[in-house]
């Protein structure tokens, strides 16, 4: 006769319910980083705008210069609308950035939100270029520095990597533009005409912008990628595939690579982002006619709709990427995607 398994469960009691989380791990982790970033694009566009009013000067007084009466500055600040509360200012400059609506230029009369849309254009589009250089050669030599680890090859590759961390972008910038635009000419730099030239000649113009985020990027990317790689081959099952026969190099790229790919992926968004918020730098040494050099030249003036309005755009594209990030790492979570 068997005996009957007490499972703790009375016959006429149910199973408790799940939660809408444990239901559905996935798609709650995705949906909680869709709100924080959002709450936190909030708060930072709090901080952009709060940040701008408590600088130091006046736009009105800028503007009319010393020689300037109290009545015409009162009238500029009024016909400006800064003579409102700051609170109402900003929650009108929050619902009209919503709809991308950022205003008119102060110094230019010009709609803001026109020329963001060209200076972003190209903006990402030197992004985009070197990105599709920096992350697959970064995977790349953080493989091969895997497969030569502690040998030569991976020494050069640290001690490159480590020179590239160790100097700042402008240096890289003016040292291209030394070698290659100057001695020896193989260079040009993007010109006021840039909008009207062709794919070709776009690239060509990007060539020195591209180097020098490249070089930036690449050795942070590669030095991620190597040591997420190393950490998955100190796992149980790349001993036992080496074991079988499996060629080092075969390993690391058929188990390793894929079974490290949440903190590369990470790593690469991040830089991404760094990409399209860190051009600034890049873009002035090379004047490109990017939202770099846009918002820089408004902060010269003091042109306080265009910088709260590249602030804005340039915080959304970081957050944006790292959420991305975020919800490319759960996904390739198996614990997350294969719930018990």
């Amino acid at each position: 006769m068997s005996e009957s398994v007490d499972t703790g469960i009375l016959p006429d009691q149910k199973e408790p319910d799940l939660s809408y989380r444990d239901r559905f791990p996935l798609l709650a982790l995705i949906i909680q980083r869709l709100l924080l970033s959002v709450a936190l694009l909030f708060a930072v566009s709090v901080l952009i705008f709060g940040g701008v009013e408590a600088l130091p000067g006046d736009f009105a007084s800028t503007y009319l210069g010393q020689s300037a009466t109290p009545q015409a500055v009162a009238n500029i600040r009024k016909d400006l609308g800064l003579d409102r509360p700051v609170v109402t200012r900003y929650f009108e400059w929050l619902g009209n950035a919503v709809q991308s609506d950022f205003g008119t230029s102060w110094a230019s009369r010009n709609s803001v939100s026109e020329q963001i849309g060209k200076r972003l254009g190209n903006s990402l589009f030197l992004a985009f270029c070197a990105a599709m250089i920096s992350v697959p050669l970064a995977v790349g030599l953080g493989m091969l520095a895997v497969h030569f680890r502690n040998r030569i090859p991976d020494k050069i590759i640290n001690v490159l990597s480590l020179a590239a961390i160790s100097l700042p972008e402008f240096f890289i910038g003016y040292l291209l533009i030394l070698f290659f635009a100057v001695k020896f000419g193989m260079a040009t730099f993007p010109a006021t005409v840039y909008d009207s030239m062709t794919f070709v000649e776009r690239l060509k113009a990007v060539a020195l912008p591209v180097a020098t985020l490249v070089l930036v990027v690449l050795a942070h990317m590669m030095r991620m990628t190597r040591a997420a790689i190393l950490s998955v081959m100190s796992s149980a099952y790349m001993e036992t595939a080496e074991l079988k026969g499996l060629g080092a190099f075969r390993a690391i790229v058929r188990h390793a690579a894929p079974n490290a790919v949440a903190p590369i992926i990470n790593v690469v968004a991040l830089n991404l982002a760094y990409l399209v918020v860190g051009v600034v730098v890049v873009e002035v040494v090379f004047v490109y006619p990017g939202m770099g050099q846009y918002m820089v030249d408004a902060v010269t003036v003091r042109d306080m709709p265009v910088v709260q309005a590249c602030g804005l755009i340039f915080a959304a594209v970081y957050i944006l990427l790292n959420m991305l990030a975020d919800i490319l790492a759960i996904v390739a979570n198996p614990r997350l995607r294969h719930p018990r």
